[in-house]
């Protein structure tokens, strides 16, 4: 069962969704515009912009939504139990011995099949 919910975005979040792509359009235009300055301090001040943009889509409804995701992630990533150096070892090494073994398997087949091919078309 589906449940769609509808969040209605208030104007004041379209505004701020609005300033934020005209703050990006304006720092990439001035990025090109002062080509004139050392390419750092454009970088730096193109940086400065997308950071500033993000500051204010945090501040939006959808912008709230995608900070307490990553706060969520982050805490279930914690819950996370990592394999040991012995376990990490023991999967890797059983990878390969299984893809070496596949290959041979796929070689022989290979083998087998082009030989049956070529005896019968000659």
């Amino acid at each position: 069962m589906n449940v769609q919910v509808n969040k209605v975005t208030s104007s004041i979040d379209v505004l701020k969704y609005f300033l934020s792509l005209v703050l990006i359009i304006a720092g990439v235009a001035a990025f090109y515009y002062f080509s004139e300055y050392l390419q750092l301090y454009r970088v730096l001040a193109v940086v400065a912009v997308i950071v500033a943009s993000l500051a204010i889509m945090i501040t939006t409804s959808i912008g709230r939504s995608s900070l307490a995701f990553s706060r969520e992630a982050k805490q279930e990533v914690r819950k996370v139990v990592w394999p040991s150096r012995s376990e990490t070892t023991q999967t890797t090494l059983m990878v390969f011995a299984m893809v070496i073994i596949v290959g041979f398997i796929m070689w022989i087949l290979d083998t087998f099949l082009f030989w049956s091919i070529t005896s019968l078309t000659s």
